[in-house]
């Protein structure tokens, strides 16, 4: 499991606009207090609003890593960029990416990491490996976010979630999945580079027993209707072992995204489906919510489409950003 050294450097690169840097801005929006500062190359057209500040002055005001906060397409890491990774890394910081580029690839960078006795962090490219999963009942309790496609919210809503429940004071721990989720919350396994006899093991291990009073929010990957993601999906579903599920969904989305003959189902097929491959390991699993990323909506839009939402089936609809998810965490937490 990574485990990563705080508080950060956020590093821009020298990219041109704020999707690209979608990693920067999450880690801003959901641990501010983890960030020191940002770093850019000359012609960046993206900023944070944050102290800019170099390798070496975020090191002298405590700064324990620098984060590669940009996702290019592709994932790869641009070789201009490693002159200034390889700056951080002699000002003492470990470097941290989430890209598909490997870190260790550039020699001066290792070099570096070696003469100073920091580390080099592929979040991505877990080393540790694990066993099959037991299926032993764990102590605790567990709320795993899933889809009905990718990228719509289940991250946000695992944070929202996970910090409601905190703010009413609750046990709870956010238990990422995906290497922006790993880099906010410090720790976590990048589910999706785990082999795949492995998945529930992992899920395993990354939601262990606790106090029977603790809530594990567990980030969901995938969707089980994606035809290249549904094991990933249904792995980290098994190895969750989940109380309950909260099926994010955006109400935009016709087909899954990039796969046109791939139809979004409807959310009652969708709840009962999940339910169903999740009693394989919890048989009193529950859906407690509905999580829509309703940015495609006007208020009124917003609105109808959640009050139709309550009234078909019967449970509470919130949007992470818009609404919060202060009605979903009180069903959670309903005996």
């Amino acid at each position: 499991m990574h485990r990563l050294r705080k508080p950060y450097l956020l590093f821009l690169g020298d990219v041109k606009d704020n999707l690209t840097a979608k990693t920067a801005f999450g880690l801003k929006d959901w641990c501010p207090q983890d960030v020191v500062g940002e770093w850019s190359l000359p012609g960046c057209g993206v900023t944070l609003g944050l102290p800019r500040m170099t390798p070496q002055e975020a090191a002298a005001r405590g700064a324990g890593s620098i984060m590669v906060g940009i996702a290019p397409t592709g994932g790869k890491l641009p070789p201009h960029w490693v002159a200034e990774l390889v700056a951080a890394a002699d000002a003492g910081l470990d470097v941290v990416s989430g890209l598909h580029t490997r870190l260790t690839s550039f020699p001066e960078l290792v070099q570096a990491a070696s003469r100073r006795g920091v580390r080099l962090i592929d979040v991505r490219h877990g080393e540790r490996t694990y066993g099959a999963a037991t299926g032993r009942k764990r102590s605790g309790k567990r709320v795993l976010t899933v889809g009905t496609d990718c990228a719509l919210g289940k991250k946000y809503t695992a944070l929202a979630l996970a910090k409601n429940l905190k703010g009413r004071g609750i046990s709870a721990s956010f238990r990422a999945t995906g290497q922006t989720g790993i880099m906010i919350s410090g720790e976590g396994i990048a589910i999706d580079a785990v082999i795949a006899d492995f998945i529930a093991g992992a899920a395993e291990q990354l939601s262990p027993d606790n106090n029977p009073a603790h809530w594990d929010v567990i980030e969901g990957q995938g969707s089980l209707y994606h035809p290249a993601y549904a094991g990933v999906t249904l792995g980290l579903l098994h190895g969750s072992q989940p109380d309950a599920i909260v099926l994010c969904h955006d109400p935009s989305r016709r087909t899954i995204d990039e796969y046109p003959e791939f139809p979004i189902p409807d959310l009652r097929v969708a709840i009962d489906d999940y339910l169903r491959a999740g009693r394989l390991t919890n048989r009193a699993i529950r859906c407690v919510g509905l999580s829509i990323n309703s940015s495609s909506l006007s208020d009124t839009e917003c609105d109808d489409y959640f009050r139709r939402l309550r009234a078909e089936l019967d449970l509470p609809v919130c949007d992470p950003v818009r609404t919060g998810v202060d009605a979903i965490a009180s069903a959670l937490l309903e005996p």
